[in-house]
């Protein structure tokens, strides 16, 4: 190679590294300005692709509390992690900017009042009832004196809302609380994705999750309106940290590897 081709490789390289600088500069300056950065959690009983639980010190554990810590580290900040009962009330957090970064399930509602980047999981919002309620399938929800709930200002009782033709939803404010209305016969059908109300089953005797959904959608990364170099970083490393096996060995690590990481 001509000496001169390979300065001008060198200098492009340089020119393309300082602007790759300059960009995640600016990242930080919208995500952790203060070196710290602040990631919306949604408590749940268990933990799982998208709830997080706490572990028996208190603290936080699941997926995205995972998540948030490699970003945080790749980000050259620290995370702190704000724990919400719902994804209603992480997305208005979110949108303030009383957070800098979630992982949200989308909707077109949602997709108003946040920026979002890529998925890491694909969801299915179906639902859990009673034994007592004869229900097997999604369709059988949908009928006369059926009291179904789903937690507040998420994209599954929207979604829940839209498909019933016969009866509404009721919202409550946490998983817990959905729970507990089921084990005491306050409802007869709980709305969410699929994948958590798997381990919700155990804890309502009885209980069947339905064939069918009402709600295929995406849990992806999220950040207040009008920070375009904080969404540009936060999609390039979560893009970058499916390719190279870093949320595969999170599910696995939670013992979820037996589901899919979104393409």
């Amino acid at each position: 190679m001509a000496p001169w081709i390979a300065g001008l490789l060198v200098m492009a390289g340089a020119v393309a590294s300082s602007a790759a600088l300059a960009d995640d500069a600016k990242a930080v300056s919208e995500l952790a300005p203060t070196g710290v950065i602040r990631i919306a959690l949604v408590e749940a009983p268990n933990s799982g692709v998208f709830f997080a639980g706490r572990g028996s010190d208190g603290t936080p554990k699941g997926v995205t509390h995972d998540l948030g810590h490699h970003l945080a580290k790749a980000l050259g900040a620290t995370a702190e992690f704000r724990i919400f009962p719902n994804s209603g009330d992480a997305t208005e957090a979110t949108r303030k900017g009383e957070v800098d970064l979630a992982f949200m399930p989308v909707d077109a509602t949602r997709r108003e009042l946040l920026a979002f980047g890529p998925a890491y999981y694909d969801l299915e919002s179906t639902y859990l009832v009673t034994g007592a309620s004869g229900v097997t399938d999604v369709k059988g929800v949908d009928r006369d004196g059926m009291r179904v709930v789903g937690i507040a200002g998420t994209t599954t009782i929207r979604a829940s809302g839209r498909t019933l033709t016969k009866i509404q939803p009721v919202p409550v404010p946490s998983v817990a609380e959905a729970v507990a209305m089921m084990k005491d016969g306050r409802a007869d059908a709980f709305a969410l994705s699929r994948d958590s109300l798997a381990p919700v089953r155990s804890e309502v005797p009885g209980s069947r999750i339905v064939s069918g959904g009402f709600q295929q959608t995406s849990v992806s990364v999220a950040v207040p309106k009008d920070r375009p170099a904080a969404l540009d970083f936060a999609s390039r490393w979560l893009t970058g940290a499916k390719k190279d096996g870093t949320v595969r060995g999170i599910f696995e690590a939670h013992g979820l590897g037996a589901e899919k990481v979104a393409e």
